[in-house]
């Protein structure tokens, strides 16, 4: 079924919200993926706060030409069968979620992703950028690499006045005798 030209200009405004709002925008070949697959992939990058949508390719290029940081993006990458995991929150997230859902679904495959700068970035990049830490996890990675120092300190000092301690219990148990 066409798409009325008002409902193209409703996806288009669609298309480009998505875009300014998301802090990376990751895009997908899907070709051989079933449906059932698809929703199960909507509904487990939902978790992370991650949108993933399907959208014409021809109307997502209009969406980027209408746009002023994104215009310098080369469009001819927009081929095919390709979905759109967007997420305002997390960089990271959308290519995670895409790519933990690609162990079991090999069918999916990165093709690049569009930075909040407005930077084309591409499949190889988006794949190392799946591969980090989640944001809390590299949090608690820096609290501990920040407290280490502070806990070994803490325990030299700690182990000169237990031997101040050990060795008052020694001369008080040799004058008890």
């Amino acid at each position: 079924m066409a798409l009325t030209k008002a409902k193209k200009h409703e996806v288009v405004d669609e298309v480009s919200q998505l875009l300014d709002s998301s802090k990376i925008t990751v895009v997908t070949k899907y070709q051989g993926t079933t449906v059932k697959a698809l929703q199960s992939l909507r509904r487990q990058a939902q978790n992370d706060g991650t949108t993933v949508k399907v959208f014409k390719n021809r109307l997502v290029v209009k969406a980027i030409e209408q746009s002023d940081k994104l215009k310098a993006i080369d469009t001819g990458v927009f081929n095919g069968m390709l979905l759109y995991a967007f997420n305002n929150e997390d960089e990271v997230a959308p290519a995670q979620a895409i790519a933990r859902f690609a162990k079991t679904n090999p069918t999916l495959e990165f093709v690049g992703a569009i930075t909040e700068a407005g930077i084309f970035i591409d499949a190889s990049d988006v794949q190392a950028l799946a591969s980090l830490p989640a944001k809390e996890q590299l949090r608690a990675i820096l609290v501990g690499t920040i407290a280490a120092p502070l806990s070994g300190f803490v325990n030299v000092l700690a182990g000169n006045v237990r031997g101040i301690l050990n060795v008052l219990q020694a001369r008080a148990k040799s004058l008890e005798i």
